[in-house]
């Protein structure tokens, strides 16, 4: 009688064990060839997306704007941004004022004030642009408009600095600096005025020469008593009113002698001047701007005193 081995618990227990293998081999094999197969396209995606990018930034660049098909895919993508989730970065905190207007009227002791000006402008890390323009007060519309776009331009804060009649922002939609200005006594700045045009300031050039190359030797070294009293041209007429169109403005009638121009002036002052300083009293006109403008005058006064 023969036995039937293929159903003993032998065999069987050969052929389950057999089996678990072969299922453990196939099953290792289709893990390991997963993750090769999956970094493959992985790299593929990653590089063909770097290179679309460096692409599109370098279209963006040379057209001066995204191509279409970036624009394309921020629709598909939705209109949100970073900016649209996060905000805006934080940006500097500018002091206020950020923007002034030093309309410096001549012989009021401008130079000076100029030249603190540039030792606190190093201090303080603000920009001074002071113009070398000085015999140009007047300005036709074209060059007010041109000047104040200019000014505006300039990298905040900032002190913009030159001799020039009051100019009107608003008027044009430019936003409104902050003014201030220094002057003095008409008849001291007559006088300063008089012997600046004939020897010159203390900086000891010869710009005097300059500006009066036909004066003749009897006019430069004429006694001011004697060209008041012998009612001279020069000193019949001080231009006592010089003053008043600096704050008055570029309107015409602002430069006619006058109650319309003086208040205007007045008006102009009351509503766009921080400070009017009176030379006379240039100590406390600068311990006043330490207070008002400290980010810009912080140390005047000390500056001023010191020697050299």
């Amino acid at each position: 009688m023969m036995k039937n081995f293929s159903s003993s618990p032998l065999h069987t227990n050969n052929q389950t064990s057999n089996h678990i293998k072969e299922r453990n081999n196939r099953k290792y094999n289709l893990l390991s060839a997963v993750p090769l197969r999956f970094s493959l396209r992985g790299y593929g995606f990653c590089m063909a997306t770097l290179f679309f990018f460096c692409f599109g930034s370098l279209f963006y660049q040379l057209n001066g704007g995204p191509p279409k098909i970036l624009l394309d895919i921020r629709q598909y993508l939705g209109e949100s941004t970073y900016l649209d989730d996060h905000g805006p970065p934080a940006s500097r905190v500018l002091p206020f004022p950020s923007q002034v207007v030093y309309n410096r009227v001549g012989k009021c002791g401008s130079r000076t004030v100029v030249i603190l000006l540039r030792l606190l402008a190093e201090k303080h890390q603000f920009n001074l642009v002071s113009s070398d323009i000085h015999n140009k007060t007047r300005l036709t519309k074209h060059e007010q408009v041109d000047l104040m776009k200019n000014i505006s331009n300039i990298p905040q804060p900032f002190l913009y600095t030159r001799h020039v009649h009051f100019l009107n922002f608003t008027r044009f939609r430019i936003e409104q600096p902050v003014y201030i200005n220094i002057i003095r006594d008409p008849i001291n700045r007559f006088l300063s005025n008089y012997f600046f045009r004939r020897f010159g300031d203390w900086r000891g050039e010869q710009n005097h020469l300059i500006r009066t190359p036909g004066m003749k030797d009897d006019e430069r070294y004429l006694d001011i008593n004697v060209c008041i009293l012998e009612n001279y041209p020069e000193c019949s007429n001080p231009r006592v009113f010089y003053i008043i169109p600096y704050f008055c403005g570029q309107h015409p009638q602002c430069r006619e002698p006058g109650a319309w121009a003086l208040e205007r002036a007045k008006q102009n002052v009351l509503e766009n001047y921080l400070l009017v300083g009176i030379l006379e009293e240039l100590e406390d006109v600068l311990l006043l701007l330490e207070r008002l403008l400290p980010h810009y005058f912080t140390g005047v006064l000390n500056i001023y005193k010191s020697p050299g």
